[in-house]
This record gives structure tokens, C-alpha cells and sequence, in this order.
């Protein structure tokens, strides 16, 4: 840590601060990672698993890691041989993919 980050956080305390975490800031919201958009992306994932992230991004038209973090953390996917894929199959799941091939 820099000195001049130090003297900023030394500061802050001595004026009555408590806390380290940041507070609150102005400026724009993070709208991507909406219920809509995540609905959108359910259903374009559905049609056709094996599009690229880049294709579904440009569809949505939102950023490539904001639909990553949308299809491994909101919808519980993960990339299987070029589809995306739930991460826990149902048994059925499981057959059905050892007989597509």
C-alpha cells in the first residue's frame, strides 16, 4: 500500500470513520444482469446450445462477461464440449446425451 493511501485512510478515521468497507457512490447502475435479460438468455440458450457467448452477447446486447457471469452464477450453466449445459443433469439428462451421439 502507498503512503499517500495510508495518509487518506489515517484521515478518514481521525474524522470519525468506522468502517473500511466503500460506501455508497453515485453514478450509473449496473442494468445487464436484469430478471428480463435473464429470462432472454434462458430461452436463447435453450433453442440452441451451442451458440458462442460472443453471439448470445450480441443478441442481448450486453457485454460478454456480464452474460458469463449470467449463465454460470444466475443459471447454473457451464460449457460442455461447445454447449452450455446445466451443471447438475437429471438422470434422464444423462441418458439422453450418452444416446444422442
Amino acid at each position: 500500500m502507498k503512503k499517500t493511501a495510508v495518509y487518506k485512510w489515517v484521515t478518514c478515521f481521525s474524522e470519525g470513520r468506522e468502517s473500511v468497507t466503500d460506501e455508497e457512490r453515485s453514478g450509473r447502475p449496473a442494468t445487464s444482469r436484469t430478471e428480463e435479460n435473464i429470462v432472454k438468455i434462458r430461452q436463447i440458450v435453450r433453442e440452441n446450445r451451442r451458440l458462442t457467448v460472443r453471439s448470445i452477447a450480441e443478441q442481448v446486447i450486453i457485454d460478454r462477461e456480464t452474460l458469463r457471469k449470467i449463465l454460470t452464477e444466475d443459471l447454473d450453466m457451464m460449457k460442455v464440449c461447445a454447449k452450455m449445459v446445466p451443471k447438475e443433469l437429471t438422470e434422464e439428462q444423462k441418458q439422453r446425451s450418452v444416446f444422442s451421439y
